[in-house]
C-alpha cells in the first residue's frame, strides 16, 4: 500500500475493522505501560507497586517473589512489554481493507490476542498457586487481552470468508 494512503487511513478511516483495531492497539499499548510499571518495580528503580484496597492482589509480593524471575533470567514484565508490542504492531499493520487485501494480519492478530489470554491465564493460575495473591497489574493486562479477542474477532472471520472465496470488505 502507498505509505500516504496508509498514513490516511489509518488516522482518518471510520472503518468499523479499523476503528475495533484502534481500541486493540490502545489495550495493547495499555498492556505495554503496564509491564514498564512492574518492570520498574522488578528492577529495583521503584521499591512499591500499589494496589487496589480490595481483591487479592499482592503485587509486591507477586512480582518480587521467585515466580516474576523464573523465566530467561529476566523479570518476566519485560516479556509483557514485548508481546503487547508485537500485539499493537499486528493491529496497526495494513490499511482499512486488509481483511481483503492481507487476511493474513487480521487473522493473525486474532490468534496472537488468543495466545496472549491463555498465556495470561496460565500466569494468573501459577501467580495464585505459587504467592496465594495476584498481580493487579498483571490482571488489568489480562482483562485487556480479553478485550482484544472480542474486537480482533469480527475482522477475522472476514478474513476467512475472504481466503474462502466468499469475498467481504467491512
Amino acid at each position: 500500500m502507498n505509505p500516504t494512503q496508509l498514513s490516511e487511513e489509518l488516522r482518518y478511516n471510520q472503518d468499523p475493522n479499523l476503528k475495533r483495531r484502534r481500541w486493540i492497539i490502545g489495550l495493547s499499548l495499555l498492556g505495554v505501560a503496564l509491564g514498564q510499571i512492574v518492570t520498574l518495580y522488578q528492577t529495583g528503580i521503584i521499591h512499591h507497586l500499589p494496589d487496589p484496597p480490595v481483591g487479592p492482589f499482592d503485587s509486591d509480593k507477586v512480582d518480587a517473589s521467585d515466580y516474576g524471575y523464573k523465566r530467561l533470567d529476566t523479570p518476566d514484565a519485560v516479556g509483557m512489554i514485548s508481546t503487547y508490542g508485537i500485539t499493537t504492531a499486528l493491529a496497526a499493520a495494513g490499511g482499512a481493507n486488509r481483511a481483503a487485501d492481507n487476511p493474513a494480519l487480521p487473522i493473525s492478530l486474532l490468534i496472537k490476542t488468543l495466545g496472549d489470554v491463555a498465556t495470561n491465564l496460565t500466569l494468573a493460575r501459577e501467580e495464585w498457586k505459587e504467592n496465594k495473591a495476584l498481580c493487579f497489574y498483571c490482571q488489568t493486562a489480562t482483562v485487556a487481552s480479553i478485550a482484544s479477542v472480542a474486537l480482533a474477532v469480527p475482522e477475522a472471520v472476514t478474513a476467512v470468508k475472504n481466503l474462502l472465496g466468499k469475498k467481504q470488505t467491512a
